[in-house]
């Protein structure tokens, strides 16, 4: 067995599981710390003091919610990609899982520059889809291997 052209089967999957990650951290560190910083000068420039953690400012809202949540469904993504990758098709999970990220990338899109008490009906237009493909990733390894 030639384990280079076993592994050559797998470069689909950790391209998206890199760009999974640089979206994250892209959040993580793009967004969330300019969001931060920028409202901590508004704040300053308005007399007023930004308390980042128990503040209620819709705009630090929605970035925390981004992140958050694009962190939260990292374990269930990463993991049926890699199970469907492993035990359905590697080229298939490198295809579902790129429209995954990039439905993840829309998702600070959708949500709104403002978070207010209830969160956007529009995410559910990444949402819905992620978890379509998520769950379709995740039945389809279960039912190859059960079925083998």
């Amino acid at each position: 067995m030639d384990v280079t052209l076993e592994l050559a089967m797998f470069k689909g999957p950790i391209a998206v599981t890199a760009a999974y990650f640089a979206l994250w951290y892209g959040l993580l560190f793009g967004l969330q710390s300019r969001t931060k910083y920028k409202l901590q000068a508004e704040y300053a420039a308005r007399g007023e003091v930004f308390d980042r953690y128990f503040g209620q400012d819709g705009r630090m809202l929605a970035v925390d919610r981004v992140v958050i949540n694009t962190q939260e469904q990292m374990v269930p993504f990463l993991v049926s990609m890699w199970l469907y990758a492993v035990f359905v098709s590697p080229t298939w999970a490198a295809g579902l899982g790129a429209g995954y990220v990039i439905l993840r990338a829309l998702y600070p899109l959708l949500i709104g520059a403002s978070l207010s008490k209830t969160q956007s009906k529009r995410v559910f237009l990444v949402t819905g889809p992620c978890y379509a493909i998520v769950f379709t990733m995740l039945g389809s390894a279960v039912y190859t291997v059960l079925a083998a």
